[in-house]
């Protein structure tokens, strides 16, 4: 993300693009051609600019779990989670066990060993939980951990209460970290629904580096609905207000949506459709509870071959109308019909394209 970060998208690049008909993925082309062709950008947009291209799956890793924490160094997950809460056992025999074997385990890995800082996030236990505190202390300490997932945040009076425990935990462990923590919010309750503008909105007092800086907006759906007695159905139309709510609510405040879990681990194509569902809301990307949930998430979180042709098709056509002096332009539809493109297309378009390129993806060329 950090390498693209200023990249400007422009037709001229689109037209440079190799050839490509079945989009195969080339990690290397996004670097090559942005170091031997620097285009002019012909369309600035402040939606194109901001759009998020960022994790897209998060998978949980119980802590209490050697087995499971090992297994975590091979996932392609882009957020490993290793988790203190739900995946361990209520009392405070595990939770203390756990929390003792992660830090056992990652103090015990060399930096080539484990994977890179920003894929890892511990997610600790409630701020009103008596392993909260401990959980802080020992999470701020651990180097390689650079985000934190916080559970059941109700109101911005919670994360201030993190916030505040993550200072005093920095300065007891004389701590000298150069970033800040990232911090993703989990949204639980018809209570933190109903406080999303205010949470979305929030900023440490204490500033990003000693209190830590917020970064996604996250859907936990079965604590979301044994809070507010919703029930749960496979059609997901229960929950569409509640979701879209949470993918606009982070988009405005220019944060990440991360969807709910799809608790049935075993039906992929269930969980493709979930992912799809969740794409069209606007989450930027999906909890896993189980690996083979990943390449799933991973692939349904990226435009399709289609998109990526229509967008590379709508910008070339309205770089034609804007030699010629026009606002707007027809774009062939695959059923033979006509559709208008201006300027608000070119805002999506653009998006796709920058999207794609941020995954390596091949752009075809457009006539």
């Amino acid at each position: 993300m950090s390498a693209l970060a200023g990249y400007s998208i422009g037709v001229g690049r689109v037209h440079n693009a190799h050839i490509s008909l079945g989009f195969k993925v080339a990690p290397n082309w996004c670097r090559s051609q942005a170091t031997n062709h620097e285009w002019p950008r012909r369309y600035s947009t402040p939606a194109a600019e901001s759009v998020p291209l960022g994790k897209r799956s998060y998978l949980y890793v119980p802590s209490s779990s050697d087995k499971m924490l090992n297994k975590s160094l091979v996932t392609k997950s882009d957020v490993i989670v290793y988790d203190l809460e739900d995946s361990v056992p209520p009392s405070a025999a595990d939770k203390n066990s756990a929390r003792n074997r992660l830090v056992q385990f990652i103090q015990g890995k060399s930096q080539n060993e484990m994977p890179l800082p920003e894929r890892l996030a511990v997610r600790v236990n409630a701020v009103n939980t008596p392993f909260f505190s401990e959980d802080i202390l020992q999470a701020v300490q651990l180097n390689p951990i650079r985000t934190l997932l916080l559970p059941k945040i109700h109101s911005a009076s919670d994360l201030h209460t993190v916030s505040h425990r993550m200072q005093s935990s920095l300065d007891l462990t004389g701590s000298t970290r150069t970033e800040p923590i990232n911090i993703v919010a989990s949204i639980e309750s018809a209570r933190a629904l109903f406080n999303i503008g205010e949470i979305a909105s929030w900023q440490s007092e204490l500033g990003p580096l000693l209190g830590g800086r917020l970064t996604a907006l996250l859907f936990a759906a079965e604590d979301y609905c044994a809070d507010t007695m919703i029930i749960r159905t496979k059609t997901r139309q229960e929950l569409l207000y509640t979701r879209s709510q949470i993918a606009i609510t982070a988009r405005a405040f220019g944060l990440q949506a991360i969807d709910m879990v799809c608790v049935d681990y075993k039906d992929l194509d269930y969980l493709k459709d979930e992912c799809d569902d969740g794409r069209r809301l606007g989450f930027t990307g999906k909890q896993a509870i189980h690996p083979m949930q990943v390449e799933t998430i991973q692939s349904s979180f990226l435009p399709t071959a289609k998109e990526i042709l229509r967008a590379a098709r709508i910008l070339r056509q309205m770089e034609k109308a804007h030699s010629q002096q026009r606002g707007a332009a027809g774009l062939a539809t695959e059923d033979g019909s006509m559709e208008m493109i201006d300027a608000p297309m070119i805002k999506q378009a653009e998006n796709t394209i920058r999207i794609a390129k941020s995954a390596g993806l091949e752009i075809p060329h457009v006539d």
